[in-house]
């Protein structure tokens, strides 16, 4: 055999080796590839049930398993989407552990965050609803879900610029329905979330989220258990964790989301018999005692879902690995996080200015900010209830900063009715009937109307332009009316009638006819000042004297029995500046403080003929500060005089009682009653302990203290130890009416007592 045939014959052997090690090398791969299978996840929704998910994926993870894919609905999008961006299980362990989930349901916004005037329409009405075309109509769902997606947005701020869910640390899709046509819509883009808001939307408890036209709910109406779209991304193998439960019977069935999840239910039960056989390693959590909105129980229902995860363990390992990555930490971003908002994009249907939107969000382009004054700022434009849920976006800019996108929608409905009721001792019982009416004859006006019916009937108009830091202007009328029994010496001594008389108490009737028009403008909405003009008609009377036949009686007494000790028209020039930061009007337990007012009386019909100009000033102001844990101070001082000559005591100031919305110059003053103390001044100081020993249960301590003379600042006397005390002790709760008041109090110059009862928002 020739050398160039053997030399043949060796390539030929050569390259034979080479094929079959290059083969080897391939079946190698290939089965490699076998051995380790891209593993999906499928977390189903539930509700508050879904935080079984996290036990679940501690266990997961400590069995050594590294996700390739995730998929979820409602809640399991959630938990999902925190998981795909980064979240240990732990993290999400110490994220809800921490979040106040049914708080941020509820969606009550902070009180500063709302205006003056909206402050005072969260604090005097009990239920409001919708009003449209004379017809009362209902809201479209429990919350619009402003502090939830507050939150997703700071939770997802280190992804904000991913767009592909498919880019996320692990990939990531979730499910939402189409509400008009029924269909399910796969959210795999966008902007995360607004995705996993839309797929949790619960129809009843969130208003429908609106995404690219389509107007999307809860992704369990129509996939609650998105199986199949994670196989579709490319999963081998599938570890599902499946909060559901099954029909539940009618002792259950106690609120209507949990109706309207039975309903959904019917076809879920059936769903699930195909899925959950479909599903690799099927981890079912035994939650059955819980209900979807027992986020209170987040600890119990955690550890139900690692319980159930633990059944199936020595299953899990068999897919783990000892050589999955750590997986990173992500850093929690805090609410002092900084971050620098260089443009603001207004998108949407909006008819309010620019300027308006920005003097709402109260901070500054291109200046640092932190996530609580973005979220505030939000939740200022949210709480003028001039836009339905505002779902903005946060995302890099090219000039080092980020784009703060601002997708306004106006409400449709700019009509409300809104209900109250309310009992105290000095109007006793009373309900209210308030129509509100936006956007009249201005983008940014409001007009509301509040008839009062009951004992004394009453009302109050407003109608207010708001322009927020630039000058705004309003127009109050009110008419207000009271019955009190009281010495008879108050009234004699202040108007010289019935001398001689021997009178213990008369009952003496205060009406009210005021109308106000008046300019504010407004810092940050926590500092305003007022400049007005105001029209008063006041009225004092007593039917006492009709039945008494005595000539030291006073001679203005009409035909019907009724005696009239003041009955004259006023005018006057006023000026007013507050600040109010307190976080509750009726039991604040941090804030500050003050409210002081001027009236100049210009002109009087002078029904008393004493009249000579004068003018009252007063002020108030106090501090709330925890000391301990459910447990706070407020501490007020408060003061006025008169200053002239006039001999006019109709505004003298008139301390005793219980109450916040007093009318004129009357003082809440523990421990006397109504109409007790007058003169044309007075100081007072005020101290409350509340202990909130029960969730919107407190047991309040109170103690306060006053000089009330004529003249006490120009002789002096008001720096005098004090001449009047009252104590109490009483019980308050928030309910649904408002908030409630029981207390009993004692004066020891007297020795006697009261006991004062008040029951919902004051009006």
């Amino acid at each position: 055999m020739s050398l160039s045939v053997k030399n043949k014959l060796f390539s030929r052997y050569v390259l034979v080796v080479a094929s079959l090690m290059i083969a080897t090398t391939l079946f190698a791969q290939s089965t490699d590839v076998k051995k380790a299978p891209k593993i999906g996840l499928v977390l189903s929704g539930g509700g508050a049930k879904g935080m079984a998910h996290i036990g679940a994926l501690k266990v997961i993870e400590e069995a050594g398993i590294e996700i390739d894919y995730i998929g979820g609905s409602s809640m399991g999008a959630i938990v999902g989407a925190l998981y795909a961006s980064g979240y240990t299980a732990n993290e999400l362990d110490s994220l809800f552990t921490v979040t106040n989930v049914g708080a941020l349901i509820q969606d009550n916004l902070p009180r500063s965050a709302k205006t003056f005037y909206e402050k005072e329409d969260s604090e005097r009405y009990a239920l409001t609803l919708p009003f449209k075309n004379f017809k009362v109509t209902v809201p479209p769902a429990f919350s619009g879900g402003q502090n939830i997606y507050n939150e997703f947005v700071r939770l997802l701020y280190h992804v904000k610029d991913v767009d592909d869910f498919n880019k996320l640390p692990i990939p990531f899709v979730c499910i939402a329905t189409d509400i008009e046509t029924g269909k399910q819509v796969v959210l795999d883009s966008g902007y995360l979330p607004e995705a996993i808001l839309a797929s949790g939307t619960l129809p009843s408890l969130f208003e429908p989220t609106t995404i690219n036209d389509k107007v999307l709910i809860d992704g369990g109406v129509v996939n609650n258990y998105p199986i199949d779209e994670v196989r579709a991304m490319g999963a081998d193998l599938i570890i599902g964790v499946d909060v559901q439960h099954g029909l539940s019977d009618r002792d259950a069935l106690l609120s209507a989301t949990e109706i309207l999840l039975q309903i959904n239910n019917y076809r879920t039960v059936a769903d699930m018999q195909i899925k959950s056989a479909k599903t690799d390693i099927y981890i079912k959590p035994q939650i059955e005692e819980f209900s979807v909105i027992d986020f209170n129980r987040l600890a119990e229902i955690v550890k139900k879902g690692e319980d159930a995860a633990n059944l199936k363990l020595e299953e899990l390992k068999k897919i783990g690995s000892k050589d999955v990555p750590e997986k990173r930490a992500i850093p929690v971003v805090g609410a002092k996080e900084e971050l620098t908002v260089n443009r603001l994009l207004i998108e949407g249907n909006t008819d309010h200015t620019r300027g308006y939107v920005k003097g709402k969000l109260r901070f500054s382009l291109d200046e640092p900010i932190d996530f609580k004054k973005l979220q505030q700022g939000i939740s200022n434009l949210s709480a003028t209830g001039n836009f339905r849920t505002i779902k903005y976006k946060l995302l890099n800019n090219l000039n080092g900063g980020e784009d703060l996108i601002l997708p306004l929608d106006e409400t449709r409905n700019t009509s409300f009715l809104r209900l109250g009721a309310h009992y105290d001792d000095l109007y006793k019982s009373g309900a209210i009937i308030n129509l509100t009416k936006k956007r009249i004859l201005s983008k940014d006006d409001v007009a509301s109307f509040d008839f009062i019916l009951g004992d004394n009937i009453r009302y109050n108009f407003e109608y207010y332009v708001d322009k927020g830091s630039y000058w705004s202007f309003g127009i109050n009328s009110r008419f207000n009316d009271f019955e009190q029994e009281i010495d008879f010496d108050l009234i004699q001594g202040n108007f010289d009638v019935g001398n001689g008389t021997q009178l213990n108490s008369i009952n003496l009737n205060v009406s009210d006819f005021t109308n106000q028009l008046y300019v504010q403008t407004v810092v940050k909405e926590e500092f305003s000042f007022t400049l007005g003009g105001e029209f008063k008609h006041l009225q004092f009377s007593t039917r006492t004297f009709g039945d008494i036949d005595d000539d030291s009686l006073p001679g203005n007494t009409d035909s019907n029995g009724r005696t009239y000790f003041e009955r004259s028209n006023y005018i006057s020039a006023f000026g007013a500046l507050k600040l109010d930061t307190y976080d509750d009007k009726y039991f604040p337990s941090r804030g500050l403080y003050f409210n002081g007012d001027m009236h100049y009386y210009i002109l009087s019909s002078d029904y008393n003929n004493n009249f000579k100009d004068f003018s009252i000033s007063k002020a108030r102001m106090g501090m709330a500060l925890p000391l301990v844990k459910n447990l706070s101070l407020n501490i007020e001082a408060e003061g006025g005089f008169k200053l002239g000559t006039s001999n006019v005591t109709s505004f003298d100031f008139i301390l005793g009682g219980y109450g916040t919305d007093l009318i004129n110059s009357l003082v809440p003053f523990v421990g006397y009653d109504f109409i007790s103390l007058v003169g044309n001044s007075f100081v007072k100081a005020y101290a409350r302990l509340d202990y909130e020993f029960a969730k919107k249960n407190h047991a309040l301590f109170t103690a306060n203290f006053a000089n009330v003379d004529d003249d006490l600042f120009r002789t002096g006397e008001w720096f005098d130890a004090p001449a009047y005390s009252g104590y109490g002790v009483g019980y308050g709760w928030e309910s649904f009416l408002g908030p409630v008041n029981l207390m009993y109090s004692w004066t020891p110059e007297e020795g006697r007592s009261q006991f004062f009862v008040s029951i919902g928002y004051w009006f």
